[in-house]
Formats: C-alpha cells, sequence, structure tokens
C-alpha cells in the first residue's frame, strides 16, 4: 500500500520533488518536497485507490461516524463515509464568523465515536486541533487516517501526548524508495532528501547564505 500509492502521488505530481530549487512552506520552511493530496480528486483511479485504502485500513476500527479536517481532509472523508455508508461531518479550523457560528458542521451525537480523516501530517497541529474540537463536543476519537506523512518526530510526540491513534496510507521513506527507483531522483538527492526530514529549519540554511 505504502508504495504503491507513493508512485501514484509521484505520478499525478501530487507529490513534486525538487531538492536543487527548493518549496517555500507557509511556515517559512524551505523543503525538497511539496504534497498537494487535494490532486487526487482529479484523476479517478487514483482516487478511488486513495478510498479503497482507507476503507481497508478504517475496518481496524469501531466508529459511527466519519469526520473530515477542514479543507483538505473534507473530500476524502465524504468519499470514505460514502463508501461505508457512515454519516459524515467536517470541523473548521475555527468557528464560522456568523449564522450558527459553527466549529463541526453536520450532527455529532454525544458519545459518538468518530474516525477522522486528513490528508496530511506534517507537525500534526492541525489534525490535532481538529481532534480536540470532536473531543470537547462530545464525540470520542479513535483514530485519525491521513493519506502521507513526513514522518516528523514531532507529530510522533504531539499525538502520543494527546493520546490519539493517527495511520497514513503513504509515508516519506517509502516515497523515498519509490522516486529512487522510478527514476525521480538519483541517489545523491535521496540522501540530501533523507537530510531534509531529519532537521528541516537547519537544511534550508544552505539556500540562505
Amino acid at each position: 500500500m505504502e508504495k504503491l500509492l507513493a508512485q501514484k502521488l509521484l505520478e499525478i505530481e501530487a507529490i513534486k520533488l525538487n531538492p536543487d530549487s527548493p518549496f517555500t512552506w507557509a511556515s517559512g520552511i524551505l523543503s525538497p518536497i511539496y504534497c498537494d493530496n487535494r490532486i487526487v480528486l482529479s484523476f479517478p483511479k487514483v482516487r478511488n485507490t486513495v478510498k479503497n485504502f482507507l476503507a481497508e485500513i478504517s475496518a481496524e476500527f469501531e466508529f459511527d461516524v466519519i469526520a473530515g479536517v477542514a479543507t483538505a481532509g473534507i473530500a476524502h472523508g465524504a468519499l470514505l463515509a460514502d463508501a461505508l455508508d457512515k454519516p459524515f461531518i467536517y470541523v473548521r479550523d475555527k468557528k464560522k464568523g456568523h449564522g450558527r457560528q459553527n466549529l463541526i458542521e453536520g450532527r455529532l451525537d454525544p458519545n459518538s465515536k468518530v474516525l477522522m480523516v486528513e490528508d496530511l501530517i506534517s507537525t500534526g497541529g492541525s489534525s490535532l486541533k481538529a481532534v480536540e474540537g470532536v473531543r470537547s463536543a462530545g464525540g470520542e476519537v479513535v483514530a485519525v487516517l491521513a493519506l502521507f506523512t513526513y514522518g516528523f518526530q514531532i507529530a510522533e510526540d504531539a499525538f502520543r501526548n494527546a493520546g490519539c491513534e493517527f495511520r497514513t496510507l503513504s509515508n516519506y521513506d517509502s516515497m523515498l524508495e519509490i522516486a529512487l527507483e522510478k527514476g525521480y531522483i538519483k541517489t545523491e538527492e535521496k540522501q540530501l532528501l533523507a537530510e531534509w526530514r531529519k532537521n528541516p529549519q537547519e537544511w534550508g540554511k544552505q539556500f540562505t547564505r
């Protein structure tokens, strides 16, 4: 699953690699990788692969409701809910500024068991903010499922401290192996990409001197 999806994401350019001219994230971090899993939605075969993989992993958990993390997790969560014939909600990053001022859109009954769907795990901050929103509303989060993770230790620590399990369909290590195998990167570039994951903040300084 991990390598197959990594290959698909590279093929449709949902994952782009550019170690010589890195991307700038919103946080200011310079990164040799950019992952935009919303592109999956434009490719029906890959979209169905993602949906089927999410369904496969979801079978490991007992839950009543599927929740998408706004905004990128909404579509993937809705696809899974439709495939499993489960209720669906989504969690905003902050309360709506008008109307009912909802943080959670859809119906969440108290004590419902919730499986959350996210597109990408980087630091884990946005996902865990949504988890806290569901918990505050009386729901029990059984796990967070995501398409891809960079594998940062900060995310592992954050989820552990929050007492929340998370699983991903693919990951950075599997992607590096496939990228090298399929010729997206060279051996020396794989090492460069591996170094970035260890310390993203320091890695980017070589491009700012």
